[in-house]
């Protein structure tokens, strides 16, 4: 019985350590694979600065950026890029539709648990665009909320909504917007009260309205500074893992600088900060 016993929990251990193995291989086969196909593809919202579409289809912007240079030292050649909603990149990411997310998906908690995030690539702040004078004095999503009528728009399944959800905004008043130009629209015509974004994506899109009767408010009081990061399928960490060694190489070198601080991202930022203190923070 003892020798049953023994033999049944080696038989146990050998099918254990083959099934770890077996999914060592496929994880670390992810890399070679995208490297045989020679393209990997990334979800990206058209939210300039962070990620940019151009008429031409032309993608840029400073996550992008990054990531066509940090994959082509990989081996891969070549980033197919295609726009989601935030709300829809993950779902999209474990779906299969996509190899990676570089975004400006703001690490969670939440998301963190749900993918496999790189170190820190772009840090940013909060800002509401409003109207000229900021008539209704707002500073921060909880003077929105203390609001009866105020209307913030923000974007479906994106870090502000759920600033502003927090912050005791009823669903009815934030509304989701699917993507900046609309945004600034709406605000112009009334439907919003106020527009949020992160600071330099708020700036990139007043700035381009060219409208006098809109203002930038920034930085919201009481909103955190988040950081993204290039964000993987959790079966996929050894090739987040490769990603992080080359982003790391970026950084000590200087070229990340060079790539993200024309764009107005402060390169410091991300390089004072980790994954591991941006996952825990809430």
């Amino acid at each position: 019985m003892r020798m049953k016993v023994l033999m049944t929990a080696v038989s146990l251990s050998a099918l254990f350590s083959v099934a770890a193995g077996t999914h060592a291989m496929a994880d670390d086969g992810k890399l070679e694979e995208l490297k045989e196909q020679g393209f990997v593809r990334i979800a990206i919202a058209n939210e300039p600065p962070f990620t940019a579409v151009g008429a031409d289809g032309k993608v840029s912007g400073a996550a992008p950026d990054v990531a066509r240079v940090i994959f082509e030292r990989m081996g891969v050649k070549e980033v197919v890029a295609s726009i989601s909603e935030y709300g829809a990149m993950i779902p999209g990411l474990q779906a299969g539709r996509h190899d990676a997310i570089t975004a400006g998906l703001f690490m969670k908690p939440e998301r963190c648990n749900a993918v496999a995030y790189s170190e820190p690539v772009l840090c940013d702040a909060e800002a509401f665009a409003v109207k000229k004078g900021n008539p209704l004095k707002f500073a921060s999503y909880k003077d929105i909320a203390d609001n009866p009528d105020a209307k913030i728009g923000a974007p479906g399944g994106g870090t502000e909504e759920k600033l502003a959800l927090e912050a005791g905004v009823p669903r009815d008043r934030v509304i989701v917007v699917p993507d900046g130009q609309s945004g600034i629209k709406m605000l112009q015509d009334g439907r919003i009260d106020v527009y949020s974004l992160p600071v330099l994506s708020i700036h990139d899109l007043v700035k381009k309205a060219n409208d006098t009767n809109l203002e930038v408010v920034a930085p919201v009081q009481g909103a955190p500074v988040y950081c993204d990061g290039a964000a993987f399928h959790k079966d996929d960490v050894a090739l987040r893992d490769a990603f992080d060694v080359e982003l790391k190489k970026l950084k000590e070198s200087g070229e990340f600088a060079k790539l993200i601080e024309p764009y107005g991202f402060s390169a410091a930022a991300a390089i004072s900060t980790s994954r591991d203190k941006q996952c825990a923070a809430q």
